[in-house]
């Protein structure tokens, strides 16, 4: 059991790291690595929960998200934005291979009705407090 909650620490904090890189570099997913960071943490200790919630990585992220109310229109073009630049990729990389050109089309429109139809989206000030 304990080593079980020593890997969800290692992983908490290897995702917290790059979320926290994913702020700075636009090429990085910030979101999908903090949210990743919360279960993790919450896994492994309450303590290391509590202080992640806490943080202004989390509060600015995904608090609001986390609570139901849904996000700001600028965290939701931040997540597609940077998805779509790395599906981007990944598409012109499979020139030879249509089908993962399809799978890859199909989950990226997915993502986006997601984002934009599932997600609600909140005001900016509605945001935490930075």
């Amino acid at each position: 059991m304990k080593v079980k909650k020593i890997v969800y620490m290692a992983l908490g904090f290897l995702a917290l790291g790059l979320g926290a890189v994913g702020t700075v570099l636009p090429i990085l997913p910030t979101v999908p690595f903090l949210m990743l960071a919360a279960f993790c943490f919450g896994k492994s200790s309450e303590k290391l929960s509590a202080w992640f919630q806490g943080t202004k990585l989390y509060k600015n992220n995904l608090e609001t998200f986390v609570k139901g109310e849904g996000m700001t229109m600028k965290t939701k073009l931040r997540i597609v934005i940077t998805v779509t630049l790395i599906m981007a990729i990944g598409f012109a990389m499979m020139s030879s291979v249509p089908i993962g050109r399809a799978v890859l089309a199909v989950v990226w429109v997915c993502h986006l009705l997601y984002f934009f139809v599932k997600v609600k989206t909140i005001p900016p000030q509605a945001e935490p407090a930075a």
